[in-house]
């Protein structure tokens, strides 16, 4: 199995666009639900790395990096106990994310706006950013992400064009006051239901049923911004939605929501509990347009969480 692609750049494996995403992460990682100044400005995301791409199917290794110890965290932690280690993530999680696919090319210093993407987006896929939640809250401040998200990211195989799911067409979030290029008052989003699944032992246990209409930003809008500033767009470029959540309980994106940081491990089907994954645990994703047998599905984006290697000496 392949890449659907020939991947440009890898461009904001975060783009922020879940308002709720942003609040649940907010609250569990700084006690402060508020989102930041600019969430509702534009959509908000960072530079991702294309080399780490995977397709569907590709084993993911548990990454190394450095992080705070957790033994160190404590009243009675010794003297002699480091406060930051360097060694293999503790607390690797996945993110349920939509991402664009780039046809139509643009040049640099061409600016586009938003009522206009489509013409550059060929289709749709599922993306799984895995993500080393403990080697990522160390590095980020003050910069964005870096190595805890570059374990990998799983792509799924299948391209589904826009022509396709024109039919599943629906109204996004209301919006406040944008820039003109941001303005996009047709109907911008899309009826897509995503569903996040941690398979042990052979048991699989749906851990977040997400649609895609909750995300306060659209696909359109993640692509007029990518080139506000003059960058350009190249066939194969990749703008993902980053975590994909919705209100209530069942529909958060990633363990980080599900889990609450860890705090309230999940309970799998098989009776074990899981704060973060675990190796040998699969994370399967899918995503289906519209319902029953008039929809139109994306496949699976499958990934499996194997043991890290010794890092050489």
């Amino acid at each position: 199995m392949h890449l659907p692609v020939a991947i440009g750049d890898f461009a904001a494996a975060d783009f922020s666009c879940s308002l709720e995403h942003v609040k649940n992460a907010g609250r569990i990682i700084i006690n402060d639900e508020r989102p930041p100044p600019a969430f509702f400005n534009f959509p908000i995301g960072y530079q991702g790395r294309a080399s780490s791409i995977v397709v569907s199917g590709t084993e993911i290794e548990r990454p190394w990096g450095q992080f705070r110890n957790p033994k160190a965290m404590g009243p009675d932690t010794p003297r002699n106990e480091p406060s930051i280690i360097f060694g293999p993530s503790q607390k690797m999680d996945y993110e349920l994310e939509l991402a664009a696919i780039i046809g139509k090319p643009l040049p640099m210093r061409q600016r586009l706006n938003a009522a206009d993407a489509d013409e550059h987006i060929f289709g749709f896929v599922i993306l799984n950013d895995w993500s080393s939640r403990d080697i990522q809250g160390f590095e980020m401040m003050p910069l964005g992400p870096f190595n805890g998200k570059s374990v990998g990211s799983t792509m799924s195989p299948w391209v589904v064009t826009l022509d396709a799911l024109e039919p599943f067409r629906s109204n996004g979030q209301i919006q406040r006051s944008v820039p003109q290029y941001l303005e996009d008052t047709d109907r911008a989003s899309y009826n897509i239901t995503m569903k996040a699944e941690i398979v042990a032992r052979g048991d699989a246990t749906t851990v977040g049923t997400c649609r895609v209409q909750d995300l306060y930003w659209s696909m359109r809008q993640m692509t007029a911004h990518a080139v506000s500033s003059g960058a350009s767009l190249r066939t194969g470029d990749v703008l993902a939605t980053g975590t994909v959540s919705g209100p209530g309980e069942g529909a958060l994106g990633c363990l980080l929501e599900v889990t609450s940081g860890g705090s309230a491990p999940v309970v799998l089907k098989d009776g074990s509990t899981r704060a973060f994954l675990e190796d040998g645990d699969m994370v399967r994703m899918t995503a289906m347009a519209g319902n029953g047998d008039d929809g139109v599905g994306f496949g699976e984006c499958v990934g499996t969480i194997v043991p890290n290697r010794p890092f050489p000496e």
